[in-house]
């Protein structure tokens, strides 16, 4: 590389980086003013002075607001950066973090504990963790025992077959469930929703998604390079295989954590992966970091909508589902066009 290239790549690299940090700063003024937008006293914006007169506002902010917007961010960035991994890994720009059966295998889980078990939220959330895990699980194992294509196609039709399994079963709990009691909730849990965030929820599951967003961070240069084909991967020094399973396992892990407190929230992990590659290209090393700031912002800003548009609270999963489908068909029908930062 001649030193004008150098030079010019360097350059490239200090404005993305520049640019990061603006996202972050976005994203941080946005939680902030977040804490105080609700509907106490009045809908609106809480002054942050009523905090140090006001107890019940104090502790409402504390024990509700806080937790909530935290399980939003966490949420949106699990999701973004799985979506990323996925994509990358599978060369497939469809891809969303429930592929693997993650998602479907979580709904049948929260769906069997509200008809058996019991539909307290402790009961709900372990199961449909549990099954999101089995998801992955069975989507993995029937990958290893298909005879024919590459390991990318095996993987995809196995987490095809899983999701179409588990689906179904969620059918049939939903056709046996208490058309009164039962069902209602099953339904309004597949809505996906952040209503019923507190702390003890949210620190179940804020150990696997700390782990799984760290080591996505730390391994997001050899996701540039596992993007490539097996043979060339190889050439330059990767073990494809095992690499690819320790990227998987990390995205769709945190993934599940979050979806069983949360229920089924679409269209973040496809549609951010999107944004971030038209800002900052296909170069993972940036976009990772991208991906999870920008899909804070997105989770964070759908979360205060739902909460402050309506009187009623509106699911969280509706939101995220229109909006990201809009952006998407925004971004499938505008010219051609890659932002550079």
């Amino acid at each position: 590389m001649s030193d004008a290239a150098l030079r010019a790549a360097l350059a490239q690299d200090a404005r993305r980086a520049r640019l990061l940090w603006a996202l972050l700063a976005g994203l941080i003024a946005l939680f902030a003013v977040s804490i105080l937008v609700g509907r106490y006293p009045q809908p609106g914006v809480l002054p942050w002075w009523r905090l140090a007169e006001d107890d019940l506002a104090l502790r409402l902010v504390f024990n509700l607001r806080i937790p909530r917007l935290l399980a939003a961010l966490l949420l949106g960035m699990t999701l973004s950066a799985a979506g990323l991994v996925l994509q990358s890994l599978f060369g497939n720009p469809l891809v969303e973090p429930g592929f693997l059966g993650v998602s479907q295998g979580a709904a049948f889980g929260a769906a069997f504990a509200i008809v058996f078990l019991s539909s307290t939220a402790l009961v709900t959330q372990a199961s449909a963790a549990a099954f999101a895990l089995a998801g992955l699980g069975l989507s993995y194992a029937l990958a290893r025992r298909l005879r024919f294509g590459g390991w990318v196609l095996r993987l995809v039709l196995a987490g095809i077959a899983v999701s179409a399994l588990f689906s179904a079963g969620v059918g049939l709990l939903k056709y046996i469930a208490d058309p009164l009691t039962q069902l209602p909730e099953i339904t309004f849990w597949l809505l996906g929703s952040l209503a019923s965030i507190t702390w003890p929820r949210l620190l179940n599951a804020l150990p696997a998604v700390l782990a799984g967003l760290t080591i996505l961070l730390l391994l997001r240069w050899r996701l540039n390079v596992l993007s490539l084909s097996e043979q060339t991967a190889f050439s330059l020094g990767s073990a494809p295989g095992r690499e690819r399973l320790v990227l998987i396992v990390a995205a769709v892990v945190p993934t599940a954590a979050m979806i069983a407190i949360s229920g089924i929230v679409g269209w973040i992990g496809l549609i951010v992966p999107h944004i971030a590659r038209r800002i900052f290209n296909a170069d993972t090393r940036f976009g990772m970091p991208a991906a999870i700031l920008i899909g804070g912002i997105f989770a964070v800003a759908c979360d205060n909508a739902a909460r402050t548009l309506l009187a009623g609270e509106i699911p969280l999963g509706i939101l995220t589902s229109l909006l990201g489908a809009l952006i998407f068909l925004g971004l499938m029908t505008a010219q051609q066009i890659r932002a550079r930062p």
